[in-house]
């Protein structure tokens, strides 16, 4: 009966060992942990599909940051992001943020496309220059009837 206690306690503590370990990862990936320093800043789309809180911002394809808000402008009718930068990455403010995707079928993320201003963002400053995310099946379609893309009734 003492061998079933030693083995029961062994067997929760490697289930507790592996749930830390799994909290530990998951805060890391979501930006939850690290104890990194960020600063917020803002931007407004026209279209933000495949962006929601958590998507990551990257620059030159590295990761610097995560969307923190998104939200619909009432008044404009745009959608506005709030997104977060690390500390010590200075943008310049004259830089642009577009909605990119990974792939065909890949997830979408923010990128910082940094300016060559001398100034820099300061926290809660909004980038002007956005480009919002690209409608494939648009595209297809407008390729597919030759560049037109209203139905044709003859």
């Amino acid at each position: 009966m003492l061998m079933e206690n030693k083995a029961e306690i062994l067997m929760g503590a490697a289930v507790l060992a592996v749930a830390a370990v799994f909290l530990i990862y998951a805060g890391q990936i979501t930006g939850f942990a690290g104890g990194q320093s960020e600063y917020r800043l803002n931007a407004s789309f026209r279209n933000i599909d495949g962006i929601e809180v958590g998507t990551e911002v990257r620059i030159a394809g590295v990761k610097v940051g995560r969307v923190a808000e998104v939200n619909l402008d009432r008044e404009t009718f745009f959608a506005k992001a709030e997104f977060t930068v690390h500390e010590h990455i200075e943008v310049p403010d004259d830089s642009a943020v577009t909605v990119s995707s990974e792939g065909l079928l890949g997830g979408a993320y923010l990128e910082i496309v940094p300016g060559a201003s001398p100034f820099f963002l300061e926290p809660g400053d909004e980038i002007d220059f956005t480009q919002g995310s690209v409608n494939l099946i648009g595209l297809l379609m407008k390729l597919v009837s030759g560049g037109n893309v209203e139905s044709r009734t003859e």
